[in-house]
């Protein structure tokens, strides 16, 4: 418990993610009053026995209207010091709404302009290349198949969104022919994509994890990587390890700076295998999904939002536990399943040192349970839609 912090309200949103569990454990540690916005009674938070308090409303990117009126009126109650979000939709709807509800409480989220700039993957590839930060060759103002093609870039290229969540619209294409039939299959606005070249995926994929404060200083800095991935062609990490690399955390820093971005923050990269060069794909502006591997390897972020909230000098963290592993179980049991490197893969799938479940605990076993019939739900819904 920390004096400074004691009954201080925190307002915690998107409970059905894995971050706000370890979050609202975090700030409980430090004796704040937590209470969690829930959408479902199979969400994580509203399982676990942590959350101080659990409100059962809308909280979900399916209904961006309903999680926008509800995280409203949640903050204009005036119950709340702190309210901070973890999914790329509830920190869109708080910066978009920063200025109206910062009368009522702390809200953990950059301001609108610098966010929505960050938000566009082209904006960010553009200040990397601006800044001599490596990142993917990137196109910029495409309009139409004629103009990538009329580039030096070489196939196979991606092509993404510019603005969303996960791995919607990415598309990986081989050829001229591909582009093209791949253009008018899915009616692709070429505009509104990320044209860049593909990185091959020898490499791995690594996230930077940093806490900046108000004055632009970093206070703390984690990285892990990713070893299993499910789907296998490309979802979220199952298996993921911290791990340091100075250059890793040097390029972020740099980033972050040019870009005027503070708080918890998350840089995404790929170690290209070619020169073993770490290179800059996204941003994201929020807490991340394996905060649990930060506060594992000795990183209290809910410690120095707090702490840079409140004028207090924010405790430098970043010396951090390397080698720390976080699995998330019943989706490594699918990919154990599924995978043909199953008995390849290093480090191997047998090998448990070191590892702690994303969400189980023996003293809270609630969210895992709730995980599993949420996703298993979640599959009956999918396939009724298909």
């Amino acid at each position: 418990m920390d004096s400074r912090f004691v009954r201080k309200k925190i307002l915690l949103l998107d409970g059905l993610t894995s971050q706000c569990l370890e979050y609202t454990k975090a700030f409980n540690e430090l004796g704040c009053d937590t209470t969690v916005l829930c959408d479902d009674l199979f969400d994580t938070c509203y399982a676990s026995r942590h959350p101080k308090h659990k409100i059962l409303g809308v909280s979900n990117v399916r209904d961006l209207k309903g999680t926008e009126e509800w995280i409203l009126k949640l903050v204009k109650s005036n119950q709340y010091d702190v309210v901070i979000p973890f999914t790329e939709y509830s920190a869109t709807i708080l910066s978009h709404h920063k200025k109206e509800l910062s009368a009522y409480a702390h809200l953990i989220v950059n301001n609108q302009d610098v966010f929505d700039y960050a938000q566009d993957k082209n904006n960010v590839m553009k200040v990397c290349m601006e800044n001599d930060l490596p990142c993917p060759m990137t196109i910029f103002d495409a309009k139409s198949v004629a103009d990538i093609l009329s580039t030096d870039i070489r196939f196979p290229i991606i092509l993404k969104p510019r603005l969303g969540f996960g791995s919607h619209g990415f598309h990986k294409i081989e050829s001229k022919e591909a582009l093209k039939s791949c253009v008018e299959k899915f009616n692709i606005d070429i505009s509104e994509m990320v044209v860049q070249e593909y990185i091959p995926q020898e490499g791995l994929n690594v996230a930077d994890n940093l806490f900046i404060d108000k004055e632009g200083n970093v206070k703390s800095a984690f990285t892990y990587a990713s070893y299993r991935f499910y789907p296998i062609d490309g979802g979220s990490g199952v298996l993921n390890e911290t791990i340091n690399r100075d250059d890793i955390h040097i390029i972020s820093a740099k980033l972050l700076k040019a870009m005027g971005i503070y708080g918890p923050i998350g840089v995404d990269m790929i170690i290209d295998a070619r020169d073993n060069t770490p290179k800059v794909l996204e941003i994201n502006l929020r807490p991340i999904a394996c905060a649990k591997l930060g506060f594992l390897s000795g990183v209290n972020m809910a410690q120095q939002i707090l702490e840079d909230l409140y004028g207090e000098e924010v405790t430098l963290m970043c010396q951090y536990k390397t080698g720390i592993r976080v699995c998330r179980s019943q989706i490594d049991w699918i990919w154990f399943v599924k995978s043909p490197n199953r008995f390849k893969t290093k480090p191997s799938w047998f090998d448990r040192r070191n590892t702690t479940d994303q969400l189980f605990s023996w003293d809270d076993p609630g969210p895992w349970f709730a995980f599993f019939i949420y996703g298993f739900r979640k599959f009956l819904r999918e396939r009724k839609e298909r």
